[in-house]
């Protein structure tokens, strides 16, 4: 919990949260580690996260421990992570301007989705079979990988290559 808050305070200094919104999870045994639902990443304190126990895409249904309502996009990053073994993290950054920057080098979905939906997931995971970047069109940038720490440095790396 303390490397995610230290992360979206990096990410915060870098310029990255400027007019977006974001998710950070992290994989943790079978659960799932993930901000609460429109938080303002910069300022993430531990009361902003969530375990997520389970979930069931059928029924649409999340099991989470916590005090805040989950992302809107944790059923989206719950499939990632139990989809993927490589994946151990997942961060998506939203906004216009990050779409903008980021789209010109980056695979991105081909069709948009409503956020949340399996049908979101399942064009996310085919568009990460090519890259642990892609842009979510009309939504945002979404980086995986197998730790914390090689998501962040993917983060950090793409944005001053694009700047």
């Amino acid at each position: 919990v303390s490397d995610i808050i230290r992360i979206s305070k990096k990410f915060e200094e870098h310029g990255l949260l400027e007019n977006s919104s974001g998710i950070i999870s992290l994989g943790y045994g079978k659960r799932i580690i993930v901000n609460e639902n429109n938080m303002d990443l910069g300022n993430l304190k531990r009361e902003n996260i969530l375990e997520i126990v389970d979930y069931d895409p059928v029924k649409k249904i999340v099991l989470a421990i916590g005090q805040k309502e989950p992302c809107i996009e944790t059923p989206v990053h719950w499939l990632i992570h139990h989809a993927r073994d490589d994946v151990n993290a997942v961060i998506q950054l939203n906004g216009e301007k990050l779409i903008e920057r980021f789209s010109k080098n980056l695979p991105t979905t081909e069709k948009e989705y409503p956020s949340g939906t399996l049908e979101l997931a399942k064009e996310i995971l085919k568009t990460l079979r090519t890259s642990k970047i892609i842009v979510i069109k009309n939504k945002g940038v979404l980086f995986v990988g197998a730790s914390l720490k090689e998501v962040e440095d993917l983060v950090l790396k793409t944005y001053e290559e694009s700047l």
